[in-house]
């Protein structure tokens, strides 16, 4: 009898063990992951090319006060080449756009200076968030220097793959008088087997210029000899850059 009594108690144990929630990661341990995770996603990279569509827009969105076109290739681990391919209305924008490549192209050369890791950056948890359907550790990001490749803001850390799903935040040293109040927002996503930023959102103080804001599609890429449209391609994101400045 107290042999068929005890066996109640046995399941009511499986069921509270089952039902108990899982233990968060302590920050250290959720960093140290994202790092490996993050090296792996290095070694699977390889060279592709994409074609980049950037349109810059003044204050009212309706029409386009320049266009430009750029065909963007990159080999592993730090080479980046670009060619402007078409320039159509003010000059405005291939300048903008310059710029941002060759920031890209000066954050590629020196990636263990602004690699999200525990070298640049000291991380507090804020919470645990759900993205776009995907768990998330979200931990704030506080570098360790002045530096404008570094950003003071906050991480989105997937919770299974300890990938980084999104960045936000504003440069720790203002990379220029002209630009000041800089606030980015940075998606990555998974892009044929590859860990790639996949859309970026930038709002800025601009000296002189006024409001302006610059959106960049990917309209076609190539990766080992494979050719796709971009709409057809989780890389086919839209790509703002919202620069603005007080009137």
């Amino acid at each position: 009898m107290k042999m068929h009594l005890a066996w109640p108690g046995l399941l009511l144990a499986g069921v509270l063990a089952a039902q108990s929630p899982i233990t968060t990661p302590g920050t250290e341990a959720i960093v140290a992951r994202m790092s490996a995770a993050q090296a792996e996603s290095r070694a699977h990279l390889r060279p592709f090319a994409v074609v980049r569509n950037y349109k810059l827009f003044g204050k009212e969105m309706q029409t386009a006060e320049s266009e430009v076109v750029a065909n963007i290739s990159y080999e592993p681990p730090d080479v980046q080449h670009y060619v402007i391919q078409k320039v159509n209305g003010l000059g405005l924008g291939e300048l903008i756009v310059r710029k941002i490549l060759e920031n890209e192209n000066d954050i590629l050369t020196h990636q263990s200076t602004s690699d999200i890791s525990a070298a640049n950056y000291a991380f507090s948890f804020l919470r645990e968030e759900i993205l776009e359907g995907r768990p998330c550790y979200v931990l704030a990001l506080r570098p360790l220097r002045k530096d404008a490749r570094l950003l003071r803001g906050t991480i989105w850390v997937d919770a299974a793959s300890y990938l980084v799903h999104r960045i936000e935040g504003q440069p720790a040293k203002p990379p220029s008088w002209w630009v000041h109040d800089i606030h980015l927002v940075l998606e990555l996503r998974d892009v044929n087997g590859m860990w790639l930023q996949t859309a970026l959102q930038s709002t800025a103080n601009v000296r002189l210029l006024g409001q302006h804001t610059l959106i960049s599609r990917d309209t076609a890429y190539r990766m080992s000899g494979i050719e796709a449209s971009g709409e057809a391609s989780s890389a086919a994101k839209i790509s703002s850059a919202i620069i603005s400045s007080a009137p």
